[in-house]
């Protein structure tokens, strides 16, 4: 049966908060326009589909978990379409124990959703899941509108926010991989060489041929676009890995924040490390991971990098695709895993950060670094979610990045879980060398100092390479 979910209607502004209000300038003045689509670049002739969401109805299969979960992914859904600036106007959702193979709901139930969308006046159907190339197909001749998946709508959401080069190919990469299997023609118009009998029925004399399609050249030419972009994306990621074994050579500890989309992560970047990132109330506001150096109480050195959110069914196209970007998790020695205490169900969120994680770890030959929750908008909860989120996350730290509460308590457990310096040294250095001083305190504990009428003299911990310098330039 399709049951029809109120309250699913959802404004058309975003609510900003703080930092980079230039970025955030930009994005509004770049809505989408009613009418307009987002489209593939460089790739002229493919027969791709074009997004047009504007009034759209929402249908769901619920087929595991409970009526509460089920509900929820159609919000999640409807918060994902107006970020692709849609107009939600219906939200349904149909009980199976799995997806009809032919057209996602069933045969019966479409006639159903067509009458729906007659009369919400609907030019766009998205559904709460990926669709196959024929359930796509079956489902635009009989609606007669444009129907999107749910991934689909993700990539668009990607492709509208990427902002640097390097994300800009991730998403075309991801986008094409999506595409390539769901080429499809129209008619006869799509052939351009008869091909077969094609003579025999009144083409004539050099209309027969192979008979190769415009979808086969298409095809092709997408697999030389992908190559392309596999190469490029392979550039990109040497620099990235430069970057980090730069870092590693300084022995500066690495912070990677990950969690759900819109958990606070960009937030509680700027709260701690004051960086001016682009804050934003919407689902995937921040595509390009971010770094910024921070330091523990204690006085040792480290960076945070924010990263791209997670989602229920993250589409795996994007995960393959970010998958340079990500490896800055898998290379940390710290994450924190914000979560957001105002959600109404942060399990559920968990779980799936948790299950992209572990693709992310799979595809490296390094160990899951070790884990710490961070519960984040504290200020946006009442006393009997709170209590239920310290029973169920016992382990976890409580903050809000827009007010502060709990940064002093995240910062000392930071400091507690980072890996501290290997190597105890006691060093008298010239006054002459303030720059290698600066450096103990930079990258290493001190544990005692004291100056002298020949120098500085100190005990602390350092990393290996560090020891080493500090072995050639000690005093004598």
């Amino acid at each position: 049966m399709v049951v029809c979910h109120a309250g699913l209607k959802m404004s058309e502004i975003f609510e900003t908060t703080t930092g980079g209000d230039l970025e955030l300038e930009d994005r509004a003045a770049l809505r989408r326009v009613a009418g307009l689509s987002t489209e593939l670049a460089d790739i002229t002739e493919v027969e791709y589909r074009q997004l047009r969401l504007e009034r759209v109805v929402l249908v769901g299969v619920w087929t595991e978990g409970n009526a509460a979960q089920a509900a929820a992914s159609l919000t999640e859904l409807a918060r994902l379409a107006e970020t692709a600036g849609s107009q939600v106007l219906e939200g349904l959702v149909q009980r199976r124990q799995r997806p009809d193979p032919a057209t996602y709901i069933g045969t019966g139930k479409v006639s159903e959703l067509r009458d729906v969308v007659l009369s919400a006046g609907a030019d766009t159907v998205i559904c709460d899941g990926e669709l196959s190339p024929g359930q796509l197909r079956q489902l635009e001749s009989k609606l007669k509108v444009k129907v999107i998946d749910r991934t689909a709508l993700i990539l668009d959401i990607f492709a509208q926010h990427a902002r640097s080069r390097e994300g800009k190919a991730q998403v075309e990469l991801a986008q094409l991989q999506y595409l390539l299997p769901r080429l499809r023609g129209w008619g006869e118009a799509l052939s351009r060489q008869a091909g077969g009998q094609a003579g025999g029925q009144g083409g004539g004399v050099g209309t027969r041929g192979p008979g190769e399609t415009k979808l086969e050249t298409d095809r092709r030419r997408i697999h030389r676009r992908l190559a392309r972009l596999r190469r490029d994306i392979a550039g990109m990621r040497r620099v990235r890995t430069t970057k980090r074994q730069g870092r590693r050579v300084n022995e500066v500890p690495a912070v990677a924040i990950v969690g759900y989309t819109n958990a606070g992560k960009s937030s509680l970047l700027n709260a701690m490390t004051g960086a001016d990132v682009l804050v934003q109330d919407a689902l995937f506001a921040t595509l390009d991971p971010t770094t910024r150096r921070n330091s523990t109480p204690d006085g040792r050195a480290y960076t945070m990098t924010d990263t791209v959110g997670f989602v229920r069914h993250l589409p795996h196209q994007l995960v393959e695709a970010f998958r340079s970007s990500l490896e800055e998790v898998a290379e940390a020695d710290l994450v924190l895993h914000v979560v957001d205490g105002a959600d109404p169900l942060p399990e559920d969120q968990i779980k799936a950060v948790r299950e992209v994680l572990g693709e992310i770890y799979a595809g490296t030959d390094v160990a899951a670094p070790p884990e710490l929750l961070v519960v984040n908008k504290l200020d946006a909860t009442n006393d009997l979610s709170r209590a239920r989120l310290r029973h169920l996350l016992p382990n976890a730290v409580f903050v809000s990045a827009s007010t502060g509460a709990g940064l002093e308590e995240l910062s000392a457990r930071i400091s507690e879980l980072l890996p501290r310096p290997e190597v105890e040294v006691d060093v008298e250095l010239p006054y002459s060398h303030g720059a290698l001083v600066s450096r103990i305190y930079a990258e290493g504990e001190v544990l005692a100092v004291e100056h002298t009428e020949e120098g500085t003299r100190l005990r602390a911990r350092v990393g290996p390479a560090l020891a080493g310098a500090l072995a050639r330039d000690t005093l004598r």
